[in-house]
């Protein structure tokens, strides 16, 4: 197969996935803080389908680049480098499309790509501290890689935050509950006399005290925590960083691309 460098359309696709991801991330930490379990099955399916397609085109892109990839001396390992990460990026978006679209738990396509986050981040350092350096501007490539490698681990803990919300709620409890206290009269050892009115004037009568509910649903409130909070917008945040990154490095290598100048990397 002929090899056409094809470095300025993957980085575009890459802040295109970013962009969705962060975009979503957000999404759906606003509908858990307003304790809408429906909206965030609309947020996770809804963003399934662009993200499934991306992660196609990754896959077949991907795998077109491990076996095309030219191999003249000095560039042996640059198939490797660069799509290695980008074949895992893919299949993660696979997954998630499809665990989305079934009302899967997510939190397994989040372990996935709490690895595969961590594979690109030790691609990115590795490809950093190479001698020579994997490409003539290693700094950008190292943010590039930091920045989805942190995404994809900080995608696991979202993952299992959400799962915990929705699966409280299909289970009809109430997830991140801050119970209530209620005022009951104690009827313990009364027998029939604990449903008789109480005279005035009579010693020895109950009186009501506070005592924490019986039940454990009532008197409860939905309420996020600020971990959690903290757990789901982490994960928009490093996939806006990442997306920051991709359209950075795609400035930087675009016009080499063209023909309209020289490009700092291949």
């Amino acid at each position: 197969m002929t090899f056409i460098d094809d470095l300025a359309l993957v980085e575009v696709l890459l802040a295109f996935v970013a962009a969705l991801f962060a975009y979503s991330g957000v999404l759906i930490w606003w509908a858990i803080r307003k304790d809408d379990p429906a909206g965030v099955r609309r947020v996770l399916k809804g963003a399934a389908v662009p993200l499934g397609a991306l992660g196609g085109a990754m896959l077949f892109l991907a795998l077109w680049g491990e076996m095309a990839w030219p191999f003249p001396a000095g560039m042996a390992g640059y198939n490797i480098f660069f799509f290695d990460p980008m074949l895992l990026l893919g299949v993660v978006l696979v997954a998630y499309a499809v665990s989305a679209q079934f009302s899967l738990r997510t939190q397994y396509v989040g372990l996935l790509a709490f690895l595969a986050g961590a594979v690109t981040i030790f691609y990115g350092y590795t490809g950093y501290t190479a001698s020579p350096a994997f490409t003539k501007d290693p700094f950008d490539t190292l943010l590039l890689y930091m920045g989805f490698g942190a995404a994809g681990l900080f995608a696991y803990p979202t993952t299992v935050v959400v799962d915990y919300y929705l699966g409280a709620q299909e289970a009809g409890r109430v997830a991140f509950a801050s119970l209530g206290r209620t005022v009951s009269l104690p009827t313990r050892g009364l027998g029939t006399r604990g449903a008789q009115p109480i005279a005035p004037g009579v010693t020895g009568s109950p009186t009501p005290t506070t005592t924490p509910t019986s039940n454990a649903a009532e008197g409860a409130a939905f309420r996020f925590p600020y971990w959690a909070q903290l757990l789901v917008l982490l994960f928009p945040v490093f996939a806006t960083l990442a997306g920051i990154a991709a359209f950075w490095y795609f400035g930087t290598t675009l016009p080499g691309h063209l023909g309209a100048g020289p490009s700092k990397a291949p």
